[in-house]
């Protein structure tokens, strides 16, 4: 099957230091890709570089930081042909359109959201498609592919996740037209919506409440795993044909209003 080569090609994971960056992380650096974990938590991403040996590195830096962002970037391509481009730093909110006292959701919570959410996947997905674009180009004509991380709160947004869908789905928004801007120079673009991930987020619940969760999955009844959505990377980035889409993955669920 015609495929992008990884074995020696350079990858930015952004929030790459735990979660679904860490499950990420992992599986590029098995297939022979040098990664750059480019995190705010300079201690998890030290760890996770130091624990993974020759082929990880780390920046410590802040995505909503367009320095900080070039500065990975700009690592990352040091290491050999920059192929892929993960965005898995986020994070979620919770906050109704309106208060319980009938007051109006928090701007400073919703614009802090958008830009970590959407700013920060914006600023790495632009500054790394520059420095791809300047890659020499494989076999079919191929240069690389970004991944961005949008959630199933991008289609089933529950009760009170109006920042946080509404950051989703403005990644999801990015897709077609950031993939469409991109063909010319032969790089893909894709995104994962993943459902729930036993993440270190979840991992803050009380073990009942986490099976509960688990218990709402369609099938498996089980929280998705780091590992999986690193797999699935794995295969966006092997699989030249995959573009321009988005694919959830989370069991089957879909989220009910609470």
């Amino acid at each position: 099957m015609p495929g992008m080569e990884l074995n020696g090609a350079s990858a930015i994971i952004t929030g790459g230091a735990s979660g679904l960056g860490a499950g990420t992380v992992r599986a590029l650096v098995d297939a022979g890709v040098r990664c750059t974990i480019f995190d705010r938590n300079e201690g998890g991403a030290k760890t996770l570089a130091d624990e993974l040996g020759s082929l990880a590195n780390y920046v410590a830096g802040d995505v909503t930081n367009p320095d900080d962002c070039q500065r990975a970037v700009d690592q990352a391509a040091q290491g050999g042909a920059l192929r892929v481009t993960v965005n898995c730093a986020g994070t979620g909110w919770v906050g109704r359109v309106i208060n319980k006292d009938n007051s109006p959701h928090d701007l400073g919570a919703f614009r802090f959201i958008q830009d970590l959410n959407v700013i920060g996947t914006f600023n790495v997905m632009t500054k790394a498609a520059s420095a791809m674009a300047q890659q020499e180009p494989l076999a079919n004509g191929e240069r690389g592919v970004i991944v961005n991380t949008a959630s199933v709160a991008a289609f089933d947004g529950q009760i009170g996740q109006l920042a946080y869908s509404a950051s989703k789905g403005a990644v999801v928004g990015m897709m077609l037209p950031a993939a469409r801007d991109l063909s010319v120079v032969g790089i893909r673009v894709l995104t994962i919506a993943p459902g729930l991930f036993d993440t270190p987020l979840l991992g803050l619940l009380p073990e009942e409440q986490r099976q509960a969760l688990a218990q709402s999955v369609l099938f498996p009844k089980m929280l998705g795993a780091p590992a999986q959505y690193g797999a699935l990377v794995l295969h966006m980035a092997l699989n030249s044909y995959l573009n321009a889409e988005v694919i959830r993955l989370d069991g089957g669920i879909r989220m009910p209003p609470k």
